[in-house]
C-alpha cells in the first residue's frame, strides 16, 4: 500500500511549537507522506522564519501568503487558497493543530472536498465565546474526524458535545515533545548575556489577546499593574507586534518605565528566559503549558483557561484583571520558594508518536472514509442525482 499522505496546515507561532515535533515523527515514519503548507497568517521574520530555523521545521511545500486584515477577509483568503492547493494535490489527511483561524479554515476546507480531519489539541474550552480561538476550537472539533487531546477534561468536553468516543483519542501535549527535543539548544542560549539578565532575578510577561490589547481602558489597566509590580522586580516583556501597535497608539510605550521591553524573541531564547525566571505574566494558552513544564509559578491575566490541567496539577493561578490580586499574588511568589507540583499525564516527550502511530493504525479506514465521502460527492454533481 502506498504511504499515508497527510498534509499537516500551520499559520502562526502556536502553531510552528507544535507541528515541529509531529513533521519529525511523521517524516520519520516509512508509512507516511508528508506535506506542510504555511498560510502565512503570520509573516513576521519574528514570528515565523525564526521559528522555522530555531525548530528544524522543514521548508513548506507552499506558502500561501494570506497575510493579517479583518477576520473575514483573512478567513475569505485562507478558504480560497487552501481549496486551490487541496484541490490540486489531495492527500488522504489534512492535520490541524491548535485554535488559529488558519486551523479552522483548513479543517473547513477539508471537510468540504471530502477529506478526513486529524486536530491536534482537540478538546480544549473556555466556555468563553467572545475567544475567537474557542469558536475555532469548537467548530474545528465538530467537524473532525480524528481528535487527539492532551488532557482528561478534554475528553469530557468533547463527549458532552455529542463527539463519539472512537473518534477520540488521549496522546499527550507535542509542546512537551517540542520541549525535550529543543533542551540541548535551550541549554546552550546565551540570551541571559545578550539581554545582561541574571538567572532568577527577573519576571516575564506577554501580552497578545485581543480581550486585552485591543480594549483601551483594559490595557492601559494591565499597564498601570505592570509598572507598578516592576518596581519590586524587574520585569522581561517580549513585545508582540500587535501588542506594540497598540501601546505606541494610545501612548503608553513612555509609561512603562520599569518594564523592560524587547522584540520577540525565538523559541529557544524565550524558553531560556522563561525555565529561569521568578514567575510569568500571560494570557497565552501555551506559556500557562509551558510554564507548568518548566515549573515556573504563572498568573494568567485572563478569568478563564481552557486549559484547566494547568491550574489543578500546574503551577498556574487565574488571576484576571484584578490589579489587587496580581500584586498580592506576585509578592506571594517573591516570598517564597515556589510550590512544585507534577507534570500532567502523557506530557512526556512522546506525543506526536502515538498520534502519528494511531493515524498510521487507522489508514485503511482514512483511505475508506476518504473515498465514501468523494464518491458522494462525485455522484451528487452527476444529472439527475440530488446532493
Amino acid at each position: 500500500m502506498d504511504a499515508l499522505s497527510i498534509v499537516s496546515v500551520v499559520g502562526c507561532r502556536p502553531n510552528f511549537v507544535k507541528i515541529a515535533p509531529l513533521m519529525d515523527a511523521m517524516t520519520s515514519h516509512r508509512g507516511i507522506a508528508p506535506r506542510l503548507v504555511h498560510t502565512g497568517q503570520h509573516y513576521d521574520e519574528s514570528l515565523s522564519s525564526s521559528f522555522f530555523r530555531g525548530l528544524h521545521i522543514p521548508e513548506p511545500d507552499v506558502h500561501l501568503g494570506v497575510g493579517s486584515g479583518s477576520p473575514g477577509h483573512q478567513t475569505a483568503r485562507l478558504l480560497e487558497g487552501l481549496e486551490d492547493y487541496l484541490e490540486a494535490v489531495p492527500p488522504d489527511l489534512v492535520l490541524v493543530v491548535g485554535d488559529v483561524a488558519s486551523t479552522f479554515a483548513a479543517a473547513l476546507t477539508a471537510t468540504r472536498l471530502g477529506i478526513p480531519v486529524a486536530h491536534v489539541e482537540a478538546g480544549l474550552r473556555s466556555f468563553d465565546r467572545e475567544m475567537p480561538e474557542e469558536i475555532n476550537r469548537v467548530l474545528t472539533d465538530a467537524i473532525a474526524d480524528y481528535l487527539f487531546v492532551t488532557e482528561p477534561q478534554a475528553i469530557t468536553n468533547l463527549r458532552q458535545e455529542g463527539i463519539a468516543a472512537e473518534k477520540i483519542f488521549f496522546t499527550g501535549n507535542v509542546l512537551a515533545d517540542t520541549l525535550r527535543r529543543s533542551w540541548p539548544s535551550i541549554a546552550s542560549s546565551d540570551v541571559h548575556s545578550r539581554l545582561e539578565l541574571e538567572d532568577g532575578d527577573y519576571a516575564m510577561l506577554t501580552l497578545h489577546r485581543p480581550a486585552n490589547v485591543d480594549d483601551p481602558r483594559r490595557l492601559a489597566h494591565l499597564a498601570a499593574i505592570i509598572e507598578e509590580l516592576g518596581k519590586r522586580v524587574p520585569i522581561v516583556f517580549p513585545v508582540h507586534p500587535r501588542t506594540a501597535a497598540q501601546l505606541g497608539g494610545l501612548g503608553l510605550t513612555a509609561s512603562l518605565d520599569h518594564v523592560r521591553r524587547i522584540p520577540p524573541l525565538n523559541y529557544v531564547d524565550f524558553i531560556r528566559l522563561l525555565r529561569d525566571c521568578r514567575f510569568v505574566m500571560t494570557d497565552s494558552g501555551g506559556v500557562q503549558e509551558e510554564s507548568t513544564m518548566l515549573r515556573v509559578p504563572c498568573l494568567t491575566l485572563r478569568e478563564n483557561t481552557e486549559r484547566p490541567i494547568t491550574v489543578t496539577l500546574g503551577t498556574n493561578e487565574l488571576v484576571g484583571f484584578d490589579g489587587g490580586l496580581i500584586l498580592e499574588s506576585a509578592r506571594a511568589i517573591l516570598s517564597g520558594p515556589p510550590k512544585l507540583r507534577r507534570t500532567p499525564e502523557k506530557w512526556d516527550g512522546h506525543a506526536a508518536e502515538r498520534i502519528v502511530s494511531a493515524l498510521y493504525e487507522h489508514r485503511t479506514e482514512i483511505r475508506e472514509l476518504y473515498r465514501g465521502v468523494r464518491s458522494r460527492q462525485v455522484r451528487a454533481r452527476e444529472p439527475g442525482v440530488r446532493a
